[in-house]
C-alpha cells in the first residue's frame, strides 16, 4: 500500500518538479494514515520525517518497521538507503523546542533554488534550513528587493536574506534568537559569494524585544514570519499570534517606510487576520499565490503582504 501512493507520488511530483526547475520538492504528506510521513527530495537526497503518533509498537517493532519503511522509500526512488535520512517530528512546546539539536551526526548538503545555493542539515534538528513552501514568496521578495532596506525577523538561516541579497538590496539585517541559525544564514550568505559586512547585519537577539525597539521609517521591505507561539522576556505575557498579531503588525507598520511592504505569514491552522484593527488599507492575502505545487491542499499557513 505504501509503495503504490509512494510510487504514484513521486512519479507525479518529480515531473512537475521537472517542468518548474526545482530540486527540492516534498512529494508524500501523511498521505496514508498508517504511514505517517514529510518525505522530501532534496536535489537526490531524501527526507522522511515521521510524525508522531501513538502507533502501539514496541521500540524493536517501530524501529523494524522504519527499516522497512526506509527500504521502500530507496526502492521506489531507486536510491541507496545511506542517502535517506528519517527522523521523528515531534514539535515541542514553544519556538525553543525548533533550536533542540537531535544528535551529533550532522550530516549537510548544498542544494540549489532559484539559481541560490542553500545549506541543509538532514540530521541535527526538527527542521533541514530550508522551508520549502516558502520558495514562491522568496522569489517574491527579490523580485521587489533591488535598492532596498530589508528586514528578516524569524530569520532562521536566512533563505530571505540571500535572495534579497542576491536582488542587490540596499541592506539586509537578519535577526533570530538562535546563533546556531544566524551563523547558518551568514554562512548562507557566504557560500553565494554575497556576503558584504557593510550592507548584510545579522542580529542574535530576541525579536521581540528588536520589534519593540525598531526606529520608525526605517525599512523598505520586512519579511515575518513568527512563531505560533513564543515566550519572550521583555513581554508580561507570551507571544501567540493570533492574540497578538495587531500589536505586531502595528510595530512593524512604525518602522516601514512610505510605500514600503511587510510580509507576514505564519503557521497556525485557524489563524484570522483582524483586517480592521490593523491602520493601513493595503492588506493582500497571497496564501494561495505562494503555495507551491507540492503543497497545494496540504499546507496550513496564512501569508499576506501589508503596504503602508
Amino acid at each position: 500500500m505504501f509503495e503504490n501512493r509512494l510510487r504514484k507520488m513521486y512519479k507525479h511530483y518529480s515531473k512537475l518538479a521537472r517542468r518548474q526547475d526545482v530540486a527540492c520538492y516534498r512529494f508524500y504528506d501523511h498521505d496514508l494514515p498508517e504511514f505517517p510521513f514529510a518525505i522530501e527530495n532534496y536535489n537526490g537526497t531524501v527526507h522522511a520525517a515521521e510524525y508522531k503518533r501513538r502507533h502501539g509498537m514496541e521500540d524493536e517493532e517501530h524501529e523494524q518497521w522504519l527499516a522497512a519503511c526506509k527500504h521502500v522509500i530507496s526502492n521506489v526512488l531507486e536510491l541507496p538507503a545511506n542517502e535517506i535520512y528519517m527522523k521523528m517530528r515531534q514539535r515541542k512546546a514553544g519556538r525553543q523546542g525548533q533550536y533542540e539539536k537531535f544528535g551529533e551526526e550532522k550530516v549537510e548538503r548544498i542544494v540549489p533554488e532559484g539559481g541560490l545555493n542553500f545549506i541543509v542539515n538532514l540530521t541535527d534538528y526538527l527542521d533541514t534550513g530550508l522551508f520549502l513552501d516558502h520558495r514562491i514568496t522568496r522569489g517574491m521578495v527579490r523580485d521587489e528587493a533591488k535598492g532596498k532596506r530589508v528586514l528578516n525577523l524569524f530569520c532562521y538561516t536566512g533563505s530571505f536574506s540571500v535572495y534579497a541579497a542576491h536582488a542587490g538590496a540596499a541592506s539586509v539585517t537578519s535577526v533570530d534568537l538562535s546563533k546556531t541559525y544566524i551563523n547558518w544564514a551568514k554562512r548562507n550568505m557566504q557560500f553565494n559569494k554575497l556576503y558584504n559586512d557593510e550592507k548584510h547585519f545579522f542580529v542574535q537577539e530576541d525579536v521581540m524585544e528588536v520589534i519593540k525597539d525598531l526606529t520608525a521609517n526605517t525599512f523598505d521591505i520586512i519579511v515575518c514570519d513568527p512563531p505560533t507561539f513564543s515566550n519572550s522576556k521583555r513581554m508580561e505575557e507570551t507571544f501567540d499570534v493570533q492574540r497578538d498579531h495587531v500589536w505586531l503588525l502595528k510595530q512593524l507598520l512604525k518602522a516601514c517606510t512610505d510605500g514600503g511592504k511587510i510580509y507576514f505569514s505564519n503557521n497556525y491552522k485557524g489563524f484570522a487576520l483582524d483586517r480592521d484593527a490593523i491602520p493601513t488599507p493595503s492588506i493582500k492575502d497571497i496564501t494561495a499565490a505562494t503555495t507551491p505545487f507540492d503543497f497545494q491542499g496540504r499546507l496550513h499557513r496564512s501569508c499576506f503582504v501589508l503596504e503602508k
